[in-house]
């Protein structure tokens, strides 16, 4: 009976002890990061602001804009989107498009955008057809044309 005693007492201060040592282990792990970062005077300001793993994401449908004043005030200007899915099915297709401000828009076939109407879809690609009866055509490149015929 006493060595069963024994036994779970060791047991316990053993758990007790490994964990004491496993905080003190974070702790000291802690500082030592705190002191690497003051020895290289590392701060916040010596951050990048944007992310370099992002690609073409973290910038912004305007460097491709080719479309007029008017169309890049409007706020449901498809140069103001970003393609991010497709999805083609027998009964219905959908597209998945991400405004610069954030703001998710997933339209049908027939839906419009704004002024714009989605007609069509192509493995890597979406088409609109504009007022105008000219098609606009965004892919996953972010790349946004405007042609006469699709």
């Amino acid at each position: 009976m006493n060595l069963i005693k024994i036994n779970i007492i060791f047991t316990i201060l053993f758990f007790i002890g490994s964990h004491a040592n496993a905080e003190n282990h974070v702790k000291k792990l802690a500082d030592a990061v705190k002191d690497i970062n003051q020895e290289l005077n590392l701060t916040d300001d010596d951050l990048p602001l944007n992310d370099p793993f992002a690609g073409q994401s973290a910038g912004s449908n305007r460097d491709l804009q080719i479309g007029n004043e008017e169309e890049e005030k409007d706020e449901l200007s498809l140069y103001n989107f970003k393609l991010v899915g497709l999805i083609s099915g027998k009964d219905n297709s959908y597209v998945s498009l991400v405004h610069s401000s954030g703001e998710k828009h997933s339209l049908t076939l027939g839906q419009y955008l704004g002024k714009i109407k989605l007609i069509d879809l192509r493995l890597t690609e979406a088409i609109f057809k504009k007022e105008d009866k000219k098609y606009i055509i965004i892919d996953f490149n972010n790349q946004i044309r405007e042609t006469s015929e699709y």
